[in-house]
């Protein structure tokens, strides 16, 4: 039994290797755990799908209660000619279950709106709802809905070329943000008492060539600081005049041979390189400073979710056993050095890491008891790992729907002050805006039949400057675009709907997963222009 676990793991570790090394073994198993829910299996909903199926989402259900017809063929290719009169839903779930035997696909035969009249809370089942090209009455009652529960929303449209998504979350947290470019958590100018000890072991004044040639830079750097914390009242470099000057005071440090530094010398050339962030200042950032006075933080009850009890708990340590600093991260960059000197070094930051995250999971602890919750509610593996990415936490808040079709909360100024051109991205949101505007009221989109098109030109161009009068929104929409969207016909083009179907896909799965960032709130895509905008709605 035992051997065959350990084979399906191994096999499972081999399938999704690539992304296993993006969201880790945690990440997978939050993936494999969720239920997604589609309404409506278009083209550009099968796309998000797909890219959801192959990672290995848990498990999908499709809301669709259209048969399928020769246009979705034409355009969705998880369809075929003879799927044409069968259920759309049920199709492409029996189609897009042959991708990954792992996930399991369930459909629905029913229209959204039915759903929404006879069982609303049918959607508040799921991890994340995905809506593809709903009506905008449908939209707005669906959204409130899932807002009320908490449940994050991702509304995707294709039409013509241009893509829309919108994310929709009161309060998404994210632990591991992965953030671009992170400094190294080295603490040379707040050295903790184990990490000063360590650099004390070493005197180079009665090191060999070998042993010298061989120590890690992080060293080198700590014991030349020492030299010039004494010769400049105890002071780091800060600016980059004074990290030249320290830069300066290594190399002149560095024992040379008549034709130049020998090839052995190479760690302090790492050193040198690596000064100016190396000796940043270790501090608190802005923004995690920010959630330790946020009320979700300051006060704690039972419904506080796991995330809000780690923060208050981030911040007890850093008042008391961080003393102003966050914990350790206990990771260091691979460098020129010997193996054990590497690992002693490595050592001194994980096992203070460990520490640290021991201080905090006694604050969790205690936190948890004072709110009657049970000590198993946060786990030891998810507390050490908030600790690793203490620095790098976010929380994400999203407007609501309703908040933005109102006409009191509409971003109005921020809107107008958008469009910085007359081709800027926010004027296909308006246009969007517009032609929902015109199904409204006409039952259908504008263009939809050829022969109307000429005439659908004025009626769409009535129906935006309703929109911008409605918003007291003093803009000009070039004409071009009015002709463009009736041209459009509502149609919905395989090749935008698979862009959009993978960049929808991958903010699902950041939502998922709790790592990385999404994007809040609006996405717009231009397929004309290639070009991408996002704005907060």
């Amino acid at each position: 039994m035992a051997a065959a676990m350990a084979q399906e793991k191994v096999i499972k570790e081999q399938k999704y290797d690539r992304q296993l090394r993006l969201w880790g073994d945690h990440g997978q198993e939050a993936l494999e755990s969720s239920h997604v829910c589609l309404i409506n299996a278009t083209a550009t909903g099968t796309e998000i799908l797909k890219n959801l199926v192959l990672p290995g989402i848990g498990s999908f259900t499709i809301v669709d209660g259209n048969q399928v017809s020769g246009e979705d063929v034409g355009n969705n290719f998880f369809l075929q000619r003879s799927s044409i009169g069968k259920n759309r839903a049920q199709s492409v779930m029996e189609l897009l279950q042959e991708l990954n035997l792992d996930v399991s696909g369930n459909f629905v035969e029913e229209s959204p709106e039915k759903l929404l009249d006879n069982d609303p809370s049918f959607f508040c089942r799921f991890n994340v709802v995905i809506a593809s090209q709903l009506t905008e009455s449908t939209l707005l009652r669906l959204a409130e809905i899932l807002w009320d529960a908490n449940i994050p929303f991702l509304v995707c449209r294709t039409y013509g070329l241009v893509g829309y998504m919108r994310i929709a979350i009161k309060e998404h947290t994210v632990i591991e943000s992965h953030p671009d470019n992170a400094l190294e958590d080295l603490r040379l100018d707040q050295q903790f008492p184990e990490l000063r000890d360590h650099f004390q072991s070493y005197n180079f004044d009665q090191m060999d060539r070998k042993d010298h040639s061989h120590t890690p830079w992080i060293v080198v750097v700590a014991k030349f600081l020492e030299t010039w914390y004494n010769e400049n009242n105890g002071q780091i470099p800060k600016s980059y005049k004074e990290k030249e000057a320290f830069r300066d005071f290594i190399r002149r440090g560095i024992l040379t041979k008549e034709n130049g530094v020998p090839e052995d010398e190479e760690n302090f050339e790492e050193a040198i390189k690596n000064v100016n962030t190396s000796l940043t200042a270790t501090k608190i950032p802005s923004s995690i400073e920010e959630l330790f006075i946020d009320p979700h933080c300051v006060s704690l009850s039972q419904e506080s979710p796991p995330f809000w009890i780690l923060i208050r708990a981030l911040k007890e340590f850093v008042a008391k056993e961080g003393q102003g600093n966050l914990p350790v991260r206990g990771t260091i960059p691979d460098m020129i050095a010997d193996s054990d000197k590497f690992i002693r070094l490595q050592s001194v930051y994980r096992e203070k890491a460990i520490k640290d995250a021991a201080a905090v999971e006694n604050h969790v602890g205690r936190l948890l008891q004072s709110v009657g919750k049970p000590p198993e509610s946060i786990q030891q593996k998810d507390i050490r790992l908030f600790c690793r990415s203490s620095a790098f936490l976010r929380v994400i808040h999203c407007r609501s729907l309703a908040e933005e079709y109102s006409l009191d909360t509409f971003k109005k100024d921020d809107v107008a002050s958008w469009i910085d051109n007359a081709d800027s991205e926010i004027v296909l949101y308006l246009m969007l805006r517009a032609v929902d505007r015109f199904q409204k009221q006409h039952g259908r989109y504008p263009g939809v039949y050829n022969c109307q098109v000429e005439e659908d030109i004025g009626k769409l161009k009535s129906s935006l400057s309703v929109l911008l009068q409605e918003y007291g929104l003093s803009v000009i929409v070039k004409d071009d675009y009015i002709h463009e969207f009736c041209r459009y016909g509502a149609a919905e083009p395989h090749t935008i709907a698979a862009f959009l179907g993978g960049a929808a896909a991958q903010e699902i799965i950041k939502l998922i997963t709790g790592q990385f960032v999404i994007f809040n709130n609006t996405f717009i895509y231009n397929g004309m222009s290639q070009t991408s905008a996002t704005f907060q709605l």
